[in-house]
């Protein structure tokens, strides 16, 4: 079976939960909207093309690998608008339009945002027979995204390529694992042939923790599953519905390194 298998790495993220008032959470691992998102902008999809974000949503399943969730880091944030009486009328498709008016029809709105720090994630797309797009064109898109890529907002870019790969594996976690013994290896070949006494990288961290949705070949059994309101249903009016997100902890396993080599 095949996998489109690609890494998230930034020193911020921010992984959208429901948002309940002026408060606006972030999970610790990207749920399947932010995801098709992600395979969107790549592709030049624009929001506003509600059938071709349904086809995305019907066409593929997702797993996510956890390396490291990242530390929570809550934002006190607060910003000028302003309101729907004084936008009349008026044109204001950009922030600098927004802003464009005298400063008494301007107000002031507070919200909490929560962000995970240096987290670093991976994760497999496993194309349907209803696919609009082969993997190894969604491996492209990503290799020259079309719009630039973020982590859930638009102020926490990726920190690293996604470094976009096809492959051939029984499940996504063994496909991970397969992915992981690709970089670990090229990262040795450099160290040695430059005779390094470091690795030129970090060397990647082992998947801790899985987490996907029903009809993806994940490999292993979930120890809990919960629904998620992470669904795509209408991206217009920011409309999501309840899906079912399986997780399991893995076990510790013995990291493979070539430092001693």
């Amino acid at each position: 079976m095949d996998y489109l298998i690609f890494q998230l790495q930034g020193p911020l993220a921010a992984w959208g939960d429901p948002a309940v008032g002026e408060y606006r959470g972030s999970a610790d691992v990207p749920g399947e909207s932010a995801l098709i998102g992600l395979l969107a902008a790549a592709l030049g999809i624009e929001r506003e093309n509600e059938a071709a974000c349904a086809a995305l949503r019907e066409g593929y399943r997702f797993a996510v690998g956890v390396q490291e969730a990242g530390q929570l880091l809550r934002d006190y944030h607060t910003a000028q608008v302003p309101g729907r009486v004084a936008l009349k009328n008026r044109p204001h498709n950009s922030r600098r339009d927004e802003l464009n008016m005298p400063r008494e029809e301007l107000n002031t709105i507070l919200s909490t945002r929560d962000y995970r720090q240096n987290g670093a994630w991976m994760v497999a797309v496993q194309a349907q027979s209803n696919a609009p797009y082969t993997l190894e064109m969604l491996a492209a898109a990503l290799h020259r995204p079309h719009f630039v890529l973020y982590l859930g907002r638009k102020s926490c870019p990726p920190a690293a390529p996604l470094h976009p790969r096809v492959m051939q594996s029984v499940s996504a976690l063994q496909a991970f694992k397969d992915y992981l013994r690709e970089i670990r290896e090229k990262l040795c070949a450099v160290q040695a042939e430059n005779k390094l006494k470091r690795l030129p990288l970090p060397e990647p961290g082992n998947i801790i923790r899985l987490s996907w949705g029903d009809g993806m070949t994940a490999g292993v059994e979930p120890t809990l599953t919960a629904p998620r309101k992470d669904r795509l249903i209408r991206r217009r009016g920011w409309h999501f519905g309840d899906r079912r997100e399986n997780r399991a902890e893995l076990p510790p396993e013995k990291e493979e390194t070539c430092i001693s080599a």
